[in-house]
């Protein structure tokens, strides 16, 4: 790990930030042996004023089977650049102080799901503090999670275009983010993993 225990922090992340870090501030490469939390593809993404999304993204759910996720250092002088740049990458810099869940490791201030499981993966390996994306579990304009029959059905209404970009998403997923409605996703359309 760089930097040391007193100012190390890193964001954690399961979804398009793995891929596609974009302006996020990145020290390294991912590393694959982050916190093990409930992930799982629960979010209709991309929808405009009063239209559906175009896709389903992965988001920490309050159930759901556990996996393994990723983890990199950023290049922020404390726990508040680092809440703001992630909500900044995550396009949602209004809401950043209740969208993106950050742990103190210091002082023990936290917000977030699974904040707990994060505050004592981080401490076991000298962190500072850790963000993340924290977006709820979102279908049909409300914050539920929708089951896997609702996920499927939403993908095959799809047209074409978002079609593709529901599947793009889906296949860039890194493998190890393996969750019981990626399966069901698979063997529905065949999306695999690209890795």
């Amino acid at each position: 790990m760089t930097g040391s225990a007193t100012n190390a922090i890193a964001c954690v992340g399961w979804g398009s930030l793995v891929w596609d870090a974009r302006d996020l501030p990145c020290v390294g490469s991912w590393n694959n042996d982050g916190p093990s939390l409930p992930v799982e593809f629960a979010r209709e993404s991309g929808a405009k004023k009063n239209q559906r999304g175009n896709k389903i993204t992965l988001v920490v759910c309050p159930v759901g089977m556990r996996v393994r996720t990723y983890w990199i250092l950023l290049d922020v002088p404390d726990l508040t650049a680092a809440r703001q740049c992630l909500a900044a990458r995550e396009g949602i810099p209004k809401n950043w102080e209740t969208d993106i869940g950050f742990v103190d490791c210091a002082s023990g201030r936290m917000h977030g799901l699974e904040a707990d499981t994060i505050t004592t993966w981080g401490s076991a390996i000298g962190l500072a503090g850790v963000v993340w994306t924290n977006l709820p579990c979102k279908f049909n304009g409300r914050q539920v999670m929708p089951s896997d029959a609702e996920v499927i059905a939403f993908l095959q209404a799809l047209d074409d275009t978002d079609r593709a970009s529901a599947e793009r998403y889906i296949r860039q997923a890194p493998r190890q983010i393996d969750t019981l409605y990626r399966r069901v996703i698979e063997r529905e359309f065949g999306w695999l993993c690209q890795e």
